[in-house]
């Protein structure tokens, strides 16, 4: 970013105007751009129900825009009257869902129909779809349709006049056209970085697969060079120690706001944490200590059966299980069994998912394990995968941050692009 960027930034932050530049309606943006345009002179409401049924049915998804319904995952019914009421939608058509106040207005890639609680938009002037289907999915746009709608709340549509009323940006075409370049590259990168994301997570689902197959399952599993011996079954509670925590009463400020990391089922995986403890607070409770590389597994709500190694040395409360493996078992190799296991825990001990594990429960679990060396080998291999999809995560997250960033940037004209 260069100094004249980061000094206009500044300016517009302290409240000021930059050289070169006009405050609107619509917000701060360059002079040379049109300042007085409401989205009702760029896009009309249309509906056009003269289909017959000869089209496929969309959806509107916050994620992927106007996608087909049968990609959702889940099944959505039509109405008694069927699809004679819903409305025809092309390709480059943007819409205004049933949920635009939380992520705006979304565009469609595809011809087809929608239901008719969706208002369909249609440009009436030439523009770039990319430059606009960006535009309302900014922070800065959707904060202004929200506000565009007096107490406006989950399940009220916002309607055309309420988006038509709005100012919008409206730089040249060529500007428009070249902005939406600069973001479909972003676009792009992410894409990659998540492609690679997704084929190290099937790499790792195919190895958890066939390394730690299940009882009965007959084909031959994946073994590291030079290991041949038979593997060994043993329940849990035989293979380490373990023990939950506890809560310190809420109500006792001394127990809290001390030097200990306090972990809570949704920080088990984090290098830190919300709340932390006093001495006091984990003298006068339950709550138990964990060292570093402990596994620590989640026994209630919707986090159960999640796997962690801790990252800090804290306390843990009672919906939490410390487990402590034995000098003959790798740590490493249970925590990825406990990982590849857990659809099939839940499936087992918590009906339609609904419910909460135990001590008890997951000390009764039968492992299946080969030698020390063996685990050793097998849990050094998932660490590695581990690491590396936490690595790729970083690096899909950066780009998705910096991607948003450069939005604001461009699409408000506060930086400019060469046309």
């Amino acid at each position: 970013m260069t100094d004249l960027i980061k000094e206009r930034i500044d300016q517009i932050r302290s409240g000021k105007v930059p050289s070169g530049y006009v405050k609107t309606r619509a917000g701060i943006m360059p002079v040379d751009w049109k300042h007085d345009v409401q989205a009702k002179h760029v896009f009309q409401s249309y509906t056009n129900k003269d289909h017959h049924g000869n089209y496929e049915i969309l959806a509107a998804t916050q994620e992927n825009g106007i996608v087909p319904r049968n990609q959702l995952d889940k099944e959505i019914k039509c109405s008694d009257e069927g699809i004679d009421g819903y409305k025809i939608v092309s390709r480059g058509d943007f819409i205004i869902s049933l949920r635009s106040f939380q992520g705006g207005i979304e565009y469609s890639e595809y011809d087809g129909l929608v239901s008719p609680a969706y208002t369909v938009l249609k440009p009436i002037h030439e523009i770039s779809d990319g430059y606009y289907k960006y535009y309302f999915k900014s922070n800065d746009f959707i904060s202004r349709l929200n506000g565009a709608v007096y107490g406006i709340r989950d399940g009220k549509q916002i309607g055309y006049e309420d988006f038509g009323d709005l100012y919008i940006h409206f730089p040249s075409l060529a500007e428009q056209r070249r902005i939406t370049d600069i973001l479909t590259y972003c676009d792009k990168i992410i894409a990659l970085y998540q492609q690679q994301m997704d084929e190290l997570k099937k790499e790792k689902s195919y190895f958890q697969k066939n390394m730690f197959l299940q009882q009965g399952e007959t084909n031959p599993r994946i073994r590291f060079p030079g290991f041949t011996s038979p593997w060994e079954h043993r329940k849990l509670g035989e293979m380490s120690e373990s023990y939950s925590g506890g809560t310190p009463t809420a109500g006792i400020k001394e127990y809290y706001n001390g030097e200990i990391p306090f972990i809570r089922s949704a920080e088990i995986n984090n290098d830190t944490t919300e709340l932390f403890l006093s001495e006091e607070g984990l003298q006068n409770s339950s709550a138990r200590l964990v060292s570093v590389g402990d596994i620590l597994y989640a026994l209630y709500g919707a986090t159960s059966g999640e796997v962690g190694r801790a990252r800090l040395k804290g306390a843990i409360n009672q919906a939490i299980l410390a487990i402590k493996p034995y000098a003959e078992h790798d740590t490493e190799f249970l925590a990825q069994w406990l990982r590849k296991s857990k659809h099939n825990i839940i499936g087992t001990y918590l009906q339609g998912g609904q419910g909460n594990l135990s001590g008890t429960i997951v000390k009764e679990l039968l492992v299946e394990f080969p030698s020390l060396q063996e685990q050793q080998q097998i849990g050094n291999f998932f660490a590695s995968l581990d690491n590396l999809i936490t690595l790729h995560q970083r690096k899909l997250d950066e780009a998705r941050r910096e991607r948003k960033a450069l939005m604001q940037l461009l699409l408000t004209g506060i930086v400019r692009v060469k046309t």
